[in-house]
């Protein structure tokens, strides 16, 4: 499965209709930011005219704000942060280039698809003399997180050499103690920030570049004009000002990644990692347990280069939790120790 949420594609293969079926595939919030009240938010401008520079730079301050973000970085507002990936493969200094791994394998499509090879490391110390170096924090699926101490140290070396640091930090929303910016200043480091996954929005396509400015002008010049919509910049910048709200949400998140590993446990599949959005699972039988929840009508993510692991979202409500945990239990010849 080379990305979760193909729920299409399970349809096809397992029958029924997009609503039967429980989506547990993706890392995306389930309670999305505005409760579909998004019309209120837009005037017929957002629509109807291009998109202009004061939309834009109040989108930037409310995300600078949001990540608590030095003055001295310079943000992009890009189309998702999916097509960032492909730019900034084509833009980063020529040379090695190592990414920690395993990790999200759109790192790698994108360098390859920029005609660029991607060593890939099990650790920062193995990435040796690359001029590029890329890793996901928190890491995707397992969780694995470094601190802002490691990595502008770390960046720092690459300084040395002419070198970047691209961290990902797609789910850093939901812990915001891992995120590197308010501390980044002048290190040669771009951070990817992903809007649509905390803020379960996925398909507003919104993301950030940071990082230095002549990088940041860089991708603002490869996407050109009008790279982001005007409804996203719009409720972009209500959902990123909107401060109690994601508060709140990280606490419920916490709450409700604690009652799915009750679940998981319960059944003997314990957590091996993840974030609050997922859980990694390592199982013997885990592409077993991926086809026989499918067949419930119930997709979680397996993956194709490591078979023992599953990635589970979170059901989003106590009728989803109950229907999965009832679905585990009917698997519990493939669930038992």
């Amino acid at each position: 499965m080379k990305h979760g949420g193909n729920l299409a594609l399970a349809v096809a293969r397992y029958g029924g209709v997009t609503n039967d079926w429980l989506d547990l595939s993706t890392g995306i919030n389930p309670h999305a930011w505005g409760d579909g009240s998004y019309a209120n938010l837009l005037v017929e401008n957002d629509w109807m005219r291009l998109p202009d520079t004061t939309s834009g730079e109040a989108l930037i301050a409310a995300a600078r704000t949001a990540y608590a973000a030095c003055e001295t970085l310079t943000f992009a507002a890009t189309p998702g942060t999916q097509a960032a990936l492909s730019m900034l493969a084509r833009l980063a200094p020529a040379g090695d280039a190592a990414i920690v791994s395993p990790t999200y394998t759109g790192h790698r499509e994108a360098w390859h698809a920029a005609g660029r090879s991607l060593r890939e490391v099990e650790n920062l110390d193995e990435a040796g003399d690359a001029t590029t170096v890329i890793l996901v924090n928190p890491n995707n699926p397992d969780g694995r997180v470094l601190s802002a101490e490691t990595l502008l140290a770390f960046a720092r070396k690459l300084a040395a050499r002419g070198g970047l640091l691209i961290v990902d930090e797609a789910f850093a929303d939901v812990a915001p103690q891992t995120s590197l910016l308010p501390y980044l200043r002048d290190e040669p480091v771009a951070v990817l920030r992903s809007f649509g996954k905390f803020f379960g929005l996925a398909g507003l396509r919104l993301g950030f570049v940071v990082a230095q400015s002549p990088l940041v002008r860089a991708v603002e010049a490869n996407f050109g004009s009008w790279a982001v919509s005007g409804p996203a910049l719009a409720i972009g910048r209500a959902a990123l000002s909107d401060q109690d709200w994601q508060q709140r949400m990280r606490e419920r998140l916490g709450k409700e990644a604690a009652a799915l590993d009750a679940v998981l446990g319960k059944v003997g599949l314990p957590v091996s990692g993840g974030t609050a959005l997922f859980r990694l699972l390592v199982h013997a039988d885990a592409i077993t347990l991926h086809e026989s929840l499918a067949r419930r009508h119930i997709l979680t993510r397996h993956f194709d280069e490591h078979p023992t692991w599953l990635r589970v979202g979170l059901p989003g409500s106590k009728e989803a939790l109950e229907r999965l945990a009832e679905a585990l239990a009917a698997a519990s010849p493939v669930t038992a120790d």
